[in-house]
């Protein structure tokens, strides 16, 4: 079986445990939380390594959790996103405080990945479809034309958005089934009609499609993508402005630099599956309805992994 690993970006989830912490709200009748829904839809696509990402301060706490049960299911690797770990002699402006962004957070893989590898975030739910369709593009022999060969799982935008606010999401150009372009989109609320719209002038609402690709942060890479991403971030900090202490480098934005200088394609595979997520505090209890119907439906035991 080829080796394929589920990257998982945590190192996010805040510097306590408990109450609050929205990665770590449990979310099923067993207490799982989304993270362990999301390995065992990828364990179950096919995926057979996971690298969490965190920071080193949370280490010990993160694998009582749900590290350490992990482990028994897959070989885990930990990768730590420090704020400090930056490549090609560079320092921390005085002040800064967050770290630098999921581009720096896959760049803490290097050395750790040798295989292809997705990439979640930590606190969405995205359902089984996604999984199996960018593990099965990963496993799969693609015709070598001098470009790298990524994939993307594409969400329909209706089936993203929130009941309880306003959302931000990468709304994708698609040509042929490959992605062109993704524009960060602010303040899309859902509409009580299901469709979608976003504040325009005179606060009045545009309409957008709903039935547009999304972006939700999960890509299938591969392992030559380190190696961009740390050439890329060290151009990226040469160029950040004295003062500004929030500047991100963000994978997106590195996917969408290749795809412009046309050294990557990125296959979008759609998917119709409804992604959760706690955007709100009151996202939590339909999140929580949610997983109680996918049980009473079959798609998940009572106890996740019994």
């Amino acid at each position: 079986m080829k080796k394929t690993a589920l990257v998982v970006m945590a190192a996010g989830i805040g510097s306590r445990f408990g109450g609050g912490i929205k990665q770590l709200e449990p979310v099923g009748p067993s207490g799982e939380i989304i993270m362990d829904y999301s390995i065992h839809d990828a364990l179950e696509a096919g995926f057979n390594k996971v690298v969490f990402i965190i920071r080193k301060d949370l280490e010990k706490d993160f694998k009582e959790i749900i590290g350490n049960r992990i482990e028994k299911l897959t070989e885990v690797e930990y990768a730590f996103q420090e704020l400090d770990n930056l490549p090609g002699g560079f320092k921390n402006p005085e002040g800064r405080t967050k770290p630098w962004g999921t581009g720096q957070a896959v760049l803490s893989c290097k050395g750790l990945l040798n295989e292809p590898f997705a990439v979640i975030n930590a606190d969405d739910y995205y359902g089984k479809e996604a999984f199996v369709k960018v593990h099965d593009y990963l496993v799969e022999e693609h015709p070598n034309n001098g470009m790298y060969d990524f994939c993307m799982a594409g969400f329909i935008l209706g089936n993203t958005l929130s009941d309880n606010g306003a959302v931000t999401r990468g709304i994708c150009k698609v040509e042929n089934g490959y992605l062109t372009d993704v524009v960060e989109t602010s303040g899309i609320e859902k509409l009580p009609e299901g469709g979608a719209a976003v504040p325009g002038e005179d606060v009045k609402l545009v309409p957008v499609d709903a039935k547009s690709y999304v972006s939700m942060n999960m890509w299938g890479l591969t392992p030559e993508l380190l190696d961009e991403i740390e050439k890329g971030f060290i151009e990226f900090l040469g160029n950040v402005k004295p003062g500004d202490l929030k500047a991100e480098y963000l994978l997106p934005g590195i996917i969408d630099d290749l795809l412009k200088k046309q050294k990557a394609t990125v296959k979008v595979l759609e998917t119709k599956d409804k992604w959760f997520g706690v955007t709100y505090k009151e996202d939590k209890q339909s999140v929580v309805d949610s997983f109680k119907k996918l049980i009473a439906d079959g798609v998940y035991k009572e106890k996740l992994f019994a």
